[in-house]
């Protein structure tokens, strides 16, 4: 069975279709037209979300772009606080509504034009969210009637809404051609349990149970992120992940200062701001964002400063400094071993307690040194998550 898709990897590649051989596929397209990038943001998405769900035992839901989780969650019930960063204010939402505002709250402005993935059939509190953001595609096991109604309206009637068979299983071996060449591997099926969590390496040895959620979260979503990565999580969701870098301590830069960002824009101040009629949520979001970003240039400040009412003060560095103290209990995953300290020392700064990393690096005792002089509380996991 075949399915002719819009084009492939760019516009340009007009030749592009889906096919499973042998057997028929697991998806059905109910609504729009599916590209190749679409066709690889669903399939990596609905594994993460089931490998949470799996794992968890709670729904769970991403938001995917560019095959790389922008936010991944499981349900965990919101705080007033993250009621109004996540934009839910007056809305129902289920279990499965609220793991996706987690998911697309992670990072909101990388979340724009997502994939929205989930664990469980769609019901209309999903739909009734969705339909107040900018989403490009969402994928599923099944959707309520209403669900389904609702978002056949998105994208003026092209929003495209996915259906994959929650029980399907592919082969063991998987095949990827490049240049004209294929390659042949096992899947990467390992399943990721508190059984990784078990060899703990520094001189705090306890894990609580929120702490271990949290880090399997971060694994979980690690495993379906293109590697170098690392990925920092909170309250049963991830609050930033830094993917696609050629050095650890880039990944963990980037994952830390996304969570730093998460945790700004919590700051009551943002909460007070009011926008001018007929902004769009992004221009809020990037309004927001730019506010907490210290490093924009003038123009930026300048173009964002037009969105508000009234402009907000900056918060000085001291005083935000005060703030992101606040932000504590995260925990902390790498896709392979930590090369060195400087990783763990950027991750105190945001609030890290407890790590999980595979281990075996030629400096492990150093990054465990350094484990030590922060109090935190380090696993290795013994086995390494790169996805490419």
């Amino acid at each position: 069975m075949e399915l002719d898709l819009r084009y492939g990897m760019n516009p340009h590649q007009k030749k592009a279709k889906l096919y499973a051989n042998p057997g028929k596929l697991p998806i059905k397209v109910l609504n729009g037209e599916a590209s190749y990038i679409n066709l690889l943001d669903a399939l990596n998405a609905f594994q993460l979300v089931c490998e949470l769900r799996r794992s968890i035992g709670k729904p769970a839901a991403a938001s995917f772009k560019h095959v790389s989780p922008a936010g991944a969650a499981v349900y965990s019930p919101l705080c007033e606080s993250l009621v109004q960063s996540y934009f839910v204010e007056g809305l129902e939402l289920s279990p499965l509504a609220v793991a996706y505002a987690r998911a697309r709250g992670a990072d909101r402005m990388s979340s724009f034009g997502d994939c929205a993935a989930f664990s469980d059939p769609v019901d209309v509190t999903v739909a009734e969210l969705l339909k107040k953001e900018v989403s490009d595609l969402i994928v599923a096991p099944g959707y309520d009637k209403d669900a389904l109604a609702l978002l056949r309206k998105k994208k003026n009637g092209n929003y495209l809404i996915i259906e994959i068979d929650p029980d399907y299983r592919p082969e063991r071996i998987e095949r990827r051609s490049v240049f004209g060449i294929t390659l042949e591997q096992e899947r990467n099926d390992v399943a990721i349990s508190d059984q990784h969590l078990k060899n703990i390496v520094t001189t705090e040895q306890w894990i609580p149970d929120h702490a271990k959620r949290d880090l399997l979260v971060a694994l979980i979503t690690l495993k379906y992120s293109q590697s170098n990565s690392v990925c920092l999580a909170k309250d049963g969701q991830t609050i930033g992940i830094g993917t696609g870098q050629q050095s650890r301590i880039h990944c963990t830069r980037l994952a830390a200062e996304k969570a730093d960002n998460w945790w700004l824009r919590q700051h009551p101040i943002i909460h007070e701001m009011r926008f001018r009629a007929g902004i769009s949520r992004a221009e809020i979001n990037n309004a927001i964002d730019g506010w907490t970003n210290e490093h924009g240039s003038n123009a930026e400040e300048i173009r964002w400063r037009q969105y508000y009412q009234t402009v907000p003060e900056r918060l000085s560095q001291s005083a935000k400094q005060q703030w992101l103290a606040g932000l504590k209990e995260v925990s902390y995953a790498s896709d392979a071993l930590l090369p060195f300290r400087d990783n763990v020392d950027r991750a105190a700064r945001s609030g890290v307690r407890y790590l999980v990393q595979t281990g075996s690096s030629t400096r492990d005792e150093q990054v465990v040194e350094a484990a030590n002089e922060y109090g935190m509380v380090m696993a290795y996991s013994g086995v390494r998550l790169f996805h490419h």
